[in-house]
């Protein structure tokens, strides 16, 4: 494993930054204690000169371990490839300071968690910056040059989202097909806006042939909600709910949904008509094809936004940047609700520990880890047009990080006792209640 790790160029930068970062240290005492630069101006020069001593090495060390090859020619080096490495750094540091530290302070995140998810940050953009712009290969160039069209979602999604999904692989053929198709709908206080969201999405699946039904969790309304339920519910036979029976949370509603939905798959769908319809369509279509899980993207070709507010952009476009990038991911919306999943992914993810809006993040990062295939479609999202929105963004900041945190130690630590080596097998069996009714010994040993 650790000789897999040292291939590996993440890591390789990482150590490469350890070391100039303790030479940073050393330069600095050197000057100070042994050179006399102990003057509040001669020590202010003396961090510069540590500083610029510590960049060009970290430049060395990354052109001749972490990023081999290219090209080696002075003129290239001394003005171009320093020059940008300095900015590329810089701007690191700046974003941090200026970007990442008031964000997370408005969110009330702890100052030490603040300041590791901000060297975190401020580490994965200098490498991005780094892999893109200061050490490109001429193998990397000649790509980068024949790509020559570029697609971009509307809004202010093209500046930040900095990558967008490869290809996926072919689905496993071996898959049964989808003979009913299930939506699970978390609702809190949606008397405004849950009528016109069921009628909408019934009658898209209705026209196109689906075999469906909708349950819908009633998450502890205090509102109409439930009565216009009881309502729709005897006009539609597809169309059922459930009142809650955790506590009251985004993540306890829809654990509650994935206990009871009957179908073979599911997709997880907002009730405020923020998803489109139409792209349950493309969900279910996905699924058919033997993908045993479906995720939107807002931010790649076709993808759109409506009335998104800025900040929540910015802080979306960051979060998913920080995962996708932790993660080694080509999926830049991991933050997304609406996604769907074949039944033995729903299986194999349980149990579920999100409480709230975190569970969207923690479902398709376990699907993923645990090797479960998936394929990307593009999506459309436009703001609610009534209600108040669930999601309070300085109270979610620090249950992101926790689930993102937790499932990158499984995928890092777990061996991979979770990872499912049949793409055919289901791990375990649940009941509707989520309880296990069947193992199977011989699959469950080979993980």
């Amino acid at each position: 494993m650790l000789k897999q790790l040292f291939k590996q160029r993440v890591f390789k930068f990482l150590i490469g930054g350890g070391v100039a970062a303790g030479f940073n240290l050393l330069a600095i005492y050197i000057l100070i204690e042994k050179l006399g630069f102990d003057t509040p101006s001669l020590q202010n020069l003396a961090n510069v000169i540590a500083i610029e001593l510590s960049l060009i090495l970290s430049f060395f060390i990354y052109r001749v371990w972490v990023w081999t090859g290219g090209i080696w020619t002075i003129k290239e080096i001394l003005f171009k490839q320093l020059p940008v490495y300095h900015l590329a750094a810089g701007a690191a540091v700046l974003t941090r300071i200026f970007l990442i530290f008031p964000i997370l302070n408005w969110l009330g995140i702890n100052y030490s968690i603040n300041t590791l998810v901000g060297v975190l940050f401020s580490a994965t953009l200098n490498y991005i910056l780094s892999d893109r712009l200061v050490f490109p290969s001429a193998s990397r160039k000649q790509t980068i040059q024949s790509n020559a069209e570029l697609h971009h979602p509307e809004g202010l999604a093209p500046a930040l989202a900095l990558r967008s999904p490869n290809p996926q692989p072919k689905p496993p053929e071996s898959h049964q097909p989808i003979e009913l198709f299930s939506l699970v709908i978390p609702a809190h206080n949606e008397e405004e806006s849950i009528g016109n969201t069921l009628q909408y999405i019934s009658q898209v699946l209705s026209l196109e042939n689906i075999p469906y039904e909708i349950l819908v969790v009633n998450d502890r309304s205090r509102d109409r909600t439930e009565s216009i339920l009881q309502t729709i519910v005897a006009q539609n036979p597809q169309i059922r709910y459930l009142n809650n029976y955790y506590p009251n949370g985004f993540g306890f509603a829809v654990r509650c949904g994935l206990e009871n939905f009957r179908g073979d798959a599911v997709a997880i769908v907002m009730s405020d008509s923020s998803d489109s319809p139409e792209n349950i369509i493309d969900y279910y279509r996905k699924l058919q094809e033997g993908y045993e899980c479906v995720f939107g993207s807002r931010f790649i070709k076709g993808g759109k936004v409506i009335d998104y507010p800025i900040h929540k952009l910015w802080v979306n476009r960051l979060a998913n940047q920080f995962v996708s990038t932790l993660f080694n991911l080509k999926y830049n919306d991991t933050t997304n609700a609406f996604k769907a999943y074949r039944r033995e992914v729903i299986e194999g993810i349980f149990p579920l520990v999100s409480h709230h809006f975190n569970l969207t993040v923690e479902m398709p990062l376990k699907a993923i880890v645990r090797g479960y295939s998936h394929t990307i479609v593009p999506i459309t999202w436009q703001n609610r047009k009534t209600g108040v929105s669930k999601l309070k963004l300085q109270e979610m900041g620090s249950r992101y990080l926790f689930i993102v945190l937790y499932i990158l130690l499984e995928k890092l630590l777990s061996k991979g006792d979770y990872v499912r080596q049949n793409s055919d097998a289901r791990l375990l069996q649940l009941n509707k209640n989520g309880q296990v009714i069947r193992e199977n010994s011989a699959e469950i040993s080979q993980n």
